[in-house]
Order: structure tokens, then C-alpha cells, then sequence
């Protein structure tokens, strides 16, 4: 299930924030490099119909974002950069649970799945607690558990190991590693996306870069001067 841009690009308040790029996404890990205002975040959210294309479109597996948004969102998940924005109940269970209340889900087939994503990235013990009670990595988690239980085939996640400790920062890089899902991940933490298989450095509102881990990286630090 690729994702295709066809000369698309972001346009808001008369200013076009990310110029015109064409290329397909199809690799398991993909990583997003760039300093602060560089396009990056732009980008990721053209991929589920957050930023609308200006011009272009943008595709996933075939779902144009704009006109089939509905169903593209529910293929392509996304982890915002600070996900307690994204938390909606205050109690973790609860929260996992609404992802399926339209989805015609018994009760039982509700509790059973949230159960087993909170099993499966190892925070069972988070399941009646409340999200403003959580540090940074268990709510990086609990909305983590959020979107899988919704079963995407792309996870877009936002920083996901911003202002996290060395701890959490394992615990939340090791989970990531572990899913089954494929992955875009935009990130100032260089470490998280060095083994990937692709790595698009944006600067200036353009993609500056397109390449192995190592050249991109590389790139950006001469672009940063570190």
C-alpha cells in the first residue's frame, strides 16, 4: 500500500509553505529529518488528509486524501508531537475503547481488543489510570494503543522521543522497532531513524534530500553546521 505525491504541495495564506514534490512511499521505515519550519510536519500530515495538497494530490494505496478522507485516515495513523493533545478520555482504557465505537463492535469485542494492545506494548498496568497522571513515555505509549487498536497500515508518528528521559526514550525507540506496521517517523533524535531504509531531509519548504540514512543525515548537518 503505497503512498504517492503527485506534484503536490502546501499552500496556506497565499504562501507556499512546502514547494511541489513528486514521489512514492513504500519502504517499511521511513524517517523525516529537517530543522524547526522546514516542511517536515507538513508533509507528514498531507499523508492522511490533514493539509489538503496545494497543488497535486497525495494517494494512499490508491484513497485520494481529499476525496476519500474518511477511509484514508482510518489506514494511516498519527501520533502528534505532544499526544496528550490527542487523548480524548481520562481514563487510559476508556480512551483505547472510543478508537472502536463506531465500528459496530460489541462491548465484549471493545474490552477484548484494548486489552490486547495494552498486552501487546506492555502497559497493561496503565489500563485504569488517568492520562494527566502519566509521565512522557507512558503517554507516548497510551496513544500509541490508541491508533493500533484502530489496526493502520501506516503510522505516522511526530517526535515520539521529544523531552523524554534515557529511559523512556529506549522503552518508546524499542516499541517503535517491534510494530508491524509501516512507519514514517519525523524526528530531531538522529539515533531513532539511523537503521532506517529511507530518509527525507526537508529545508526551506523543500525536500533537500532523498537518500540512505547516512547521506541524509549527513547532509543536514552541513545544512545545520553541527
Amino acid at each position: 500500500m503505497d503512498i504517492r505525491f503527485n506534484g503536490a504541495g502546501a499552500r496556506f495564506a497565499g504562501r507556499q509553505v512546502l514547494e511541489p514534490l513528486s514521489l512514492t512511499l513504500g519502504e517499511r521505515r521511513i524517517g523525516i529529518i529537517g530543522l524547526n519550519g522546514s516542511g517536515k510536519t507538513t508533509f507528514a500530515r498531507m499523508i492522511n488528509g490533514q493539509v489538503p495538497p496545494t497543488p497535486g494530490s497525495v494517494s494512499v494505496g490508491g484513497l485520494d486524501t481529499v476525496k476519500d478522507g474518511r477511509q484514508v485516515l482510518g489506514r494511516v495513523g498519527f501520533i502528534f508531537q505532544n499526544p496528550q493533545n490527542q487523548i480524548i478520555l481520562p481514563i487510559v482504557k476508556d480512551d483505547i475503547a472510543f478508537g472502536l465505537k463506531h465500528r459496530g463492535l460489541s462491548k465484549a469485542e471493545t474490552a477484548a481488543a484494548t486489552e490486547a494492545v495494552l498486552a501487546r506494548l506492555g502497559i497493561a498496568h496503565l489500563a485504569e489510570r488517568r492520562a494527566h497522571e502519566l509521565s512522557g513515555g507512558e503517554l507516548q505509549l497510551a496513544a500509541l494503543a490508541a491508533v493500533l487498536v484502530t489496526g493502520p497500515d501506516w503510522l505516522i508518528l511526530d517526535e515520539p522521543t521529544n523531552q523524554l528521559d534515557l529511559k523512556n526514550r529506549k522503552r518508546v525507540a524499542e516499541t517503535i522497532a517491534a510494530l508491524d506496521q509501516r512507519l514514517i517517523v519525523i524526528s530531531h533524535d538522529l539515533a531513532l531513524v539511523e537503521d532506517f531504509e529511507r530518509v527525507l531531509l526537508f529545508h526551506e519548504g523543500r525536500l533537500a534530500a532523498d537518500d540512505t540514512p547516512g547521506k541524509a543525515i549527513a547532509h543536514y548537518r552541513e545544512i545545520a553546521g553541527a
